[in-house]
This record gives C-alpha cells, structure tokens and sequence, in this order.
C-alpha cells in the first residue's frame, strides 16, 4: 500500500511539469472538431491549419499562466522574508564559575585493588 502511495504522491509531485503535455494530447484528442468549428482558416478549401493555431494559442496562454504564478510566488517569498524581521534584544547573562570538587583524597596509599569488571545483568525482569 505504502508503494501506491508513493507513486501517487511522486506523480502528483511532476504533474505540473506535464501540462504542456496535456495542452498538446487534448488538442490531438479533438484536432478534428477544432479544425471544424474553432480554427480561423476552417473556410477555406485548402485548410493546411488543421487547428493548429489553437494549439499555438492554447501552448500560449498555458505558458503565460505558468510565468503569471511563478511571479505571484516569488512576491509572496519576499513578502514573507520581508515579515519575518523583527528585532530580538540580546541580554548578557554573567557566566558562574563552578568549582570542581575531589571526592578521591591521596592522603594515604590504597588498600586492594578490585579487579571485578561490573557487568550488567543479562536480562531485566519487568515485575
């Protein structure tokens, strides 16, 4: 399921890339009845158009709107960088020194050395 998912979202994610493709399929689809009904030259007799100027003007005005929201984007990015300043007060905090204490004192000379390693146990029993 994860799979479809997946493909789904990545198709969704390149669908944009397409839609010159899906101008120019659509057109192929129906060249035929655009020829007949909306194309300028559909009276001649030696129509060499085919509909073709539709699809020029359909490439056209797909790429115009493609260029009218990549600029509708970049205002609302600097729109949003220009927001986000603000001004943030930085206070100095004087640092506290500590001091190390020894807990091992050297006074007189050891009496054994342990040479157990710790080990924890194996398995812990939850209760």
């Amino acid at each position: 399921m994860k799979k479809y998912i997946i493909i789904l979202l990545c198709g969704l994610i390149f669908l944009p890339s397409l839609g010159s493709i899906f101008v120019y399929t659509s057109f192929k689809l129906n060249q035929q009845e655009i020829a007949r009904t909306i194309c300028v030259q559909r009276k001649q007799i030696f129509n060499s158009c085919n509909g073709r100027c539709e699809l020029q003007k359909s490439l056209k005005k797909y790429a115009d709107n493609e260029k009218q929201m990549q600029d509708n984007l970049k205002e609302k990015l600097e729109i949003v960088y220009i927001c986000i300043s603000s001004e943030i007060n930085f206070t100095f905090i004087p640092s506290v020194e500590f001091q190390q204490k020894n807990f091992a004192f050297f006074n007189s000379k050891p009496i054994g050395i342990s040479s157990a390693t710790f080990r924890p146990p194996a398995r812990i029993l939850y209760i």
